[in-house]
């Protein structure tokens, strides 16, 4: 069956043409998206995917055209006619059709576009054996110039430093602030287990992540300390245990950063177990599909 996505009303073929060269989003990078992901045919932490992309919109001060609870409706239609069971969604708002000037004000009306598609584990085999990160030379966005809790389709920043990641061979990459402070991986959040504490920097030049924050809850629940705090790279070198969380990488350990093997260079006990109580987490709650 081919795959059918949804643009501005329609159920269309994903190869269908729908975007406007004209529009905002290609030109410009002037629009927002989201990742949500399906297990065992529900949607985990569909609300909070959802206020999220509002939140963005809000940001940049993009109307999007549709109400949460029809957006939510289309999602799961969309979810539907895919025969999603364990999948991944993309929802993507633009600024709309304009024409080359800059000004928003040129595009009379948003661009809502959805891909619902089957999904497997982002870093396959990677998840027994750990990551191998690298700390690229390009900085984060400040939250001065473009905040990183804006989720634009603006990622160039982003896309630079996986080109950095790719050369090293390594399968992500770690940004430091503007200060010198670790940020947050390219796609995905970073945290160290120092002292047995469970450590991610504050949210403030990295994406507020929602698989970040369920981790932190699942850590608590496990009575372990956590905190979001400022470190640098001696910490991580240091670290006792190192892991990304992200809609799509889920949790995953991390056993080497720039070249420097974390422990034993192996997965460690915590991030085992964290992921094994996210695993189970995921595959029980969420929004049915088909109910």
């Amino acid at each position: 069956m081919g795959l059918t996505i949804y643009v501005n009303g329609e159920y269309m073929d994903r190869d269908a043409p729908c975007i406007s060269i004209f529009d905002h989003g290609l030109l410009y990078g002037d629009g927002i998206f989201e990742g949500i992901r399906a297990y065992n045919k529900r949607i985990f932490k569909f609300d909070e995917h959802i206020d999220r992309l509002y939140n963005s919109a809000k940001a940049i001060d993009l109307v999007i055209p549709l109400e949460k609870e029809k957006f939510k409706r289309i999602i799961i239609d969309l979810c539907r006619r895919n025969e999603i069971v364990n999948g991944y969604m993309r929802p993507i708002v633009t600024r709309g059709k304009g024409d080359l000037g800059l000004d928003p004000r040129r595009c009379k009306e948003a661009t809502v576009a959805i891909i619902a598609q089957p999904f497997d584990p982002l870093y396959g085999d990677a998840y027994e054996k750990g990551l191998k990160v690298v700390t690229t030379s390009w900085r984060r966005n400040p939250p001065q110039c473009v905040n990183p809790n804006i989720k634009s389709l603006n990622y160039l920043n982003n896309v630079l430093a996986r080109i950095e990641a790719n050369q090293a061979d390594a399968d992500e990459a770690l940004f430091l602030d503007n200060e010198g402070y670790v940020s947050e991986a390219s796609a995905d959040n970073f945290f160290i287990i120092l002292n047995d504490v469970v450590t991610s920097p504050p949210s403030v030049t990295n994406l507020r992540g929602i698989t970040r924050d369920t981790a932190m809850e699942l850590a608590e629940q496990k009575g372990w300390k956590t905190r979001k705090r400022l470190f640098t790279l001696f910490d991580v070198y240091s670290a006792e245990e190192c892991f990304i969380t992200g809609t799509a990488a889920e949790i995953g350990p991390v056993v080497d950063v720039d070249g420097r093997i974390i422990n034993d260079g192996k997965p460690g006990p915590m991030t085992l177990e964290l992921m094994k109580a996210y695993k189970d987490l995921v595959n029980s709650t969420g929004t049915p599909i088909y109910e």
